[in-house]
């Protein structure tokens, strides 16, 4: 691999990887892409970081944006949301089949098809939760190269096909929010601020991946929809809060990744479709049993990118806190089969080597 011509510190790296994420978005609306700031941030990033390019996010400012994605997407909650919930129980359901679809099917195609060996075909199978995944596949027998590659692959082409594809899917949908109140007062900007920061904290601490913008959600989702606060954020930072997800995203691929993604592309092409295509079959019988939107369905059991996704619904009008809450469940499921796994494969791994260790016979 040849070494980076542009050695930048981590404030350089940041402005640039920023500079970067921001062009490609402002391209991608000036041409027309649907959810351009995603679209476009995601692809220029992802480019310029295979070429050889440091990507840098601080910490920092990536918690800041995620808590102001969270309030603003908890905005969109609207009162009558209660009455919906009713219905998510059936919902839930067909996710943990759509779970095992994906699954089940993706790993057959790794492990028949293509001949791979159990325990990397069964990791790179499950959608989703990448580094609880990556976590539980050490120490087994697993390819780790190929199930990084099978998953961050997955979450580009979730972002650059099926995202644009929802955004059709999502025009004119019932759900879309026609009048949003942006008149703030001091008061219901405090309450928002401080109950937004509590919920940020408790879903950092509760490990969930995007904790802190899922707990900054659900505690605006809670004001809005008991309307102890009204006023929405401006949509404005869901744009700027998408040029940092594509930084984010965009910096999962780097130039010491480009030969091994030549080679295993083919079978993470397959392994995206044959998830889209399961979760995809999940959903069409949601929205033949319940009278959700076929948008608000789809982003909800998408395999995989629930930041992205969360924010997506905000945009596109329909109800995020659906979409989030299933993708928690999908996640908390995924971390469940993983830790499973790895620990039943590791056990496995342990009794072989105690067989076949020599016995000494005694004199």
């Amino acid at each position: 691999m040849k070494p980076n011509r542009l050695h930048l510190n981590n404030v350089q790296a940041t402005i640039l990887s920023l500079s970067i994420s921001a062009s490609g978005a402002l391209i991608a609306r000036l041409i027309g892409l649907p959810i351009p700031f995603l679209l476009g941030s995601t692809i220029a990033v992802t480019a310029a970081s295979l070429s050889g390019i440091r990507i840098h996010l601080p910490n920092w400012l990536r918690v800041v944006v995620f808590f102001m994605l969270g309030i603003q997407a908890g905005s969109g909650v609207s009162p009558g949301i209660v009455d919906q919930m009713v219905l998510w129980p059936l919902s839930f359901l067909m996710l943990f089949v759509a779970l095992v679809l994906v699954t089940s099917l993706t790993y057959l195609m790794l492990r028949k098809g293509l001949g791979w060996d159990g325990p990397t075909a069964l990791f790179s199978s499950l959608p989703g939760a990448l580094s609880f995944v990556l976590v539980a596949a050490m120490g087994t027998s697993a390819n780790m190269v190929k199930i990084s590659v099978i998953q961050c692959v997955r979450l580009l082409l979730l972002i650059g096909f099926l995202a644009p594809v929802l955004a059709i899917i999502a025009r004119n949908a019932p759900h879309v929010v026609v009048e949003m109140n942006y008149d703030w007062t001091v008061e219901e900007a405090l309450i928002l601020l401080i109950c937004g920061i509590g919920g940020a904290v408790l879903g950092h601490l509760s490990r969930v991946p995007g904790g802190m913008m899922l707990g900054a959600l659900v505690a605006s989702g809670i004001l809005h929809a008991t309307s102890i606060v009204t006023a929405a954020v401006p949509r404005s930072i869901a744009d700027i809060g998408l040029i940092v997800l594509g930084v984010l995203i965009g910096s999962r691929v780097g130039a010491e990744h480009r030969s091994q993604l030549l080679r295993y592309l083919p079978a993470a092409l397959c392994a995206f479709l044959i998830g889209t295509a399961a979760s995809f079959a999940a959903a069409f019988m949601v929205w033949l049993l319940l009278d959700i939107h076929p948008a608000q369905i789809a982003l909800a059991f998408a395999p995989g990118a629930l930041e992205a996704l969360t924010v997506i619904a905000f945009s596109l009008g329909v109800d995020p806190s659906y979409v989030a809450s299933h993708h928690v469940v999908r996640f908390l499921i995924c971390r469940a089969l993983s830790r499973a796994v790895g620990y039943s494969l590791r056990q496995y791994a342990k009794q072989n080597r105690r067989s076949a260790a020599p016995v000494e016979i005694a004199k």
